[in-house]
């Protein structure tokens, strides 16, 4: 039994692979390899920058533009973003730029400018990263807090639906991939913090920060 790395209660033995093993949360729903089992630094470098080639850069870019014009629709006028945890390319920024937003860019590797974390956004898109947070209270603290009240928190991370296939699940694999979230974590999020679920698919969750919500509130 380990504590769980998102709400910090008690996490117990789930699988056995291979290589690593697992651990899941009865309460929020997560799933979380072990931490003795996580790659250094340096490889999970190697691996993030494959996710630069073209067909990496097009994935992402179909997954924020649309975002960004839907956004647009339910809050008109020029836009603050942050892409969090990926780099987007020129083609990308330039096209957003020519929209009337602005987008800036975090990324712990190839992106590492603080000085974008602390500003308060009208969105965040995080595309495939939430799987790669190996602490995942301390990311969604951060994460949650740069968010505007009435702003919009976009992520893909492909959801967990069902526990029993987890083992022949190829997602699993990478060893980068530690944490794997449920629906109900989503909804453990959003019921103890300032957020409200609005869609959770099997590849984006959508949320939205309430209005008035700058009082900091802690997972339980």
């Amino acid at each position: 039994m380990i504590s769980c790395p998102l709400c910090r209660k008690p996490s117990t033995f789930f699988l056995q692979d291979k290589k690593r093993a697992f651990y899941a949360c009865k309460l929020c729903g997560l799933v979380a390899a072990d931490p003795k089992s996580h790659v250094m630094p340096n490889v999970e470098k190697q691996r993030y920058g494959r996710s630069q080639k073209a067909t990496k850069q097009r994935q992402l870019t179909q997954f924020i533009l649309p975002l960004l014009h839907q956004i647009n629709q339910q809050q008109p006028g020029s836009l603050l973003g942050l892409n969090f945890g990926r780099v987007l390319d020129e083609k990308c920024i330039e096209t957003i730029s020519h929209a009337g937003h602005t987008v800036y860019q975090y990324d712990p590797f190839f992106a590492a400018d603080h000085h974008v974390l602390q500003n308060r956004y009208d969105f965040i898109c995080s595309y495939k990263v939430f799987e790669h947070f190996r602490h995942p209270y301390k990311e969604w603290q951060l994460i949650s807090s740069l968010v505007k009240p009435n702003g919009w928190l976009a992520i893909s991370t492909p959801l967990l639906t069902d526990l029993t296939h987890f083992s022949k699940w190829h997602y699993k694999n990478n060893p980068t991939h530690v944490s794997f979230y449920q629906q109900q974590t989503f909804e453990y999020l959003a019921a103890h913090s300032d957020f409200k679920l609005l869609f959770a698919s099997q590849t984006l969750i959508l949320m939205q920060k309430a209005s008035g919500s700058d009082i900091k509130r802690n997972l339980i």
